[in-house]
């Protein structure tokens, strides 16, 4: 008969289970908590020993704890036993109101199979409920979705009998809240891992905002962060000391600005193209005294989250020094070394961006400019070659852009040569070019058009030879500056090579070229001062006009033809004299 079924047995195991349960809520890692559901089996509900299968997350189950035989511990503490032997354990034998007993009688079998086992061989049993050393009682723990979280194996109860129903249900009740402790458990080490994880990432974010911050602020050229999109994309959120510096504004002000605001209008557009989805760009922003400083825009978008406002980071690098540079090159590719004066591959791109092949005399009728308008692509006849009113379909005017550092180069910013908008060739339906025309005769009649004046020195190769290439120098030197002096604002003087000149000067008439051939010639004449040395040289001018219908080159021959008519028709000492 059971002594289990005295009350004031079923008593102290009750209090011994509230004592034991108790203690699984004060366990604070998933380790401390395992081994406390095996000391309470072992202390409170009268075992001698007792483990825990705890289910990895590959399915198999591997001893986590264990209590009750040191030696036995450090056998199989640690060790696995595959799911499918233990599904296999978990429906043989007895079915126990939720435990599985399986009696030696039946364990036999099992002996072969990978689960970590302890048991040891003994005597049958003398009476029927006796514990043999071979049974096997387990206790199945779920989770609240139904899961398998492990087993728990009791062996060898003190009593040294089968547990009856109140000592079946204790452990099973056991195993329930030893379900909770270790689903605790669980989920506090994962809430801890998950602490943990976020913190290291907040100091990881920490650490990257700050190096960001140092290295924004910090960086040796100018850098911005500018919103993007909505009505303030642009707008300046953040700018770095070298910035501020480049454009000689504090931040403050700056946080006023969008790049719009400060950009050259002239690069406006560059700036639009750049900053729609980042790229790079080279334009000119506005310092606050109000030059213009060159700069090269990166522009990289940046998100602040995952789904958060995208930004514009801009790189702001000074390339003043490099495009000063570029200009020089260009400026020397363009002009005479010696005066300063655009060169002959620069007189023929401004006069040749004047001129057509389309000559003035040649006129579309009312209806042949009806159908341009309608059929431009018809109006340049067959391919590769002249349409039917002497358009060429692949004619460009050979329009060159000239940089001027210092502003002096012979002509006036205003140059009407300089500038292409106004100087398009008939290269599509309506033909907007202004043809240059030339006076007919050398009588004035009214016409107006582009004067070339040709114009070499007499004397110079004398001067040259007597008193060498120095003297030679400076005289061409000082010609350059009377002859530019001499010009109108937006007429040009160019140097064609040697003792030659020329200039360009529009919108005059045959008696109007004629008088400033005599003033230049007048202005050429004086002595020229040398190392104390005073040299006169003269000056032959010959008179051409540019018209449509010519090229650069038979301009310049028709003016230099003349040049040598008007020099033939002097006397040589005349010529010296002007």
């Amino acid at each position: 008969m059971e002594t289990e079924s005295e009350p004031y047995v079923r008593l102290a195991t009750l209090r011994q289970l509230h004592r034991v349960v108790a203690e699984l809520n004060t366990a604070r890692s998933l380790a401390d908590t395992l081994q406390t559901v095996v000391d309470g089996i072992v202390v409170g509900l009268g075992y001698e020993l007792a483990c825990v299968n705890l289910v990895r997350p590959d399915g198999d189950l591997v001893v986590a704890a264990f209590a009750g035989d040191p030696s036995a511990e450090a056998l199989i503490t640690g060790r696995v036993g595959s799911r499918t032997s233990w599904e296999r354990r978990l429906t043989m034998g007895e079915n126990w109101d939720g435990l599985r007993f399986i009696p030696h009688t039946e364990g036999w079998v099992l002996m072969e199979d990978d689960v970590p086992q302890w048991h040891t061989e003994g005597p049958e049993p003398r009476f029927e409920d006796e514990w043999h050393p071979e049974d096997r009682l387990y206790a199945p723990m779920y989770a609240s979705g139904g899961e398998l979280l492990g087993v728990v194996s009791v062996d060898r109860p003190r009593n040294g009998r089968r547990p009856g129903a109140w000592g079946r249900e204790a452990l099973q009740m056991y195993a329930f809240q030893a379900a909770i402790a270790i689903s605790n458990a669980r989920l506090r080490a994962n809430m801890q891992r998950a602490l943990v994880r976020l913190e290291r990432e907040q100091q990881a974010l920490r650490a990257s905002e700050e190096s960001f911050r140092q290295a924004f602020e910090y960086a040796p050229s100018g850098m911005a962060i500018a919103e993007m999109g909505g009505d303030q994309h642009g707008r300046l959120l953040r700018t770095n000391d070298a910035l501020c510096r480049l454009l000689g504004r504090p931040a403050s002000v700056l946080r006023r600005y969008s790049f719009s605001d400060l950009v050259h209008p002239e690069d406006i557009g560059t700036l639009l193209r750049t900053s729609a989805e980042g790229g790079r760009a080279e334009l000119r922003l506005g310092r606050r005294d109000g030059t213009y400083v060159w700069v090269s825009l990166r522009n990289s978008v940046v998100a602040d989250a995952a789904d958060g406002p995208r930004f514009l980071l801009t790189h702001v690098e000074d390339i003043e020094e490099r495009k000063r540079h570029e200009l020089q090159l260009a400026h020397r590719a363009s002009h005479d070394s010696l005066t300063g004066l655009p060169n002959s591959a620069e007189l023929r791109s401004r006069l040749g961006a004047r001129l057509c092949r389309r000559p003035q005399s040649v006129r579309a009728t009312a209806v042949e400019a009806l159908d341009a308008a309608y059929e431009g692509h018809e109006v340049h006849g067959e391919a590769g070659g002249a349409g039917e009113h002497g358009f060429q379909p692949d004619f460009r005017p050979d329009f060159r852009p000239e940089f001027r550092p210092d502003g002096s180069d012979g002509s006036v910013a205003s140059d009407p040569f300089e500038f292409p908008g106004a100087l398009a060739a008939p290269d599509g339906p309506y033909d907007h070019h202004v043809h240059t025309v030339a006076p007919a005769t050398d009588i004035d009649d009214g016409t107006k058009g582009l004067a070339v004046l040709f114009c070499d020195l007499d004397g110079f190769k004398s001067i040259n030879d007597r008193f060498g290439h120095h003297t030679g120098d400076a005289v061409l030197i000082e010609v350059a500056r009377r002859l530019t002096t001499g010009v109108r604002d937006g007429d040009t003087v160019a140097r064609l090579g040697g003792d030659e000149f020329v200039v360009l000067a529009d919108g005059l008439g045959a008696a109007d070229a004629a008088d400033l051939a005599v003033r230049l010639r007048n202005a050429i004449i004086p002595p020229i001062r040398v190392d104390g040395r005073a040299v006169r040289v003269g000056a032959s001018f010959g008179i051409g006009w540019a018209s449509c219908g010519m090229s650069a080159d038979e301009v310049l021959r028709s003016a230099d033809q003349r040049m040598y008519i008007e020099k033939r028709s002097r006397s040589k000492a005349h010529r010296r004299a002007g």
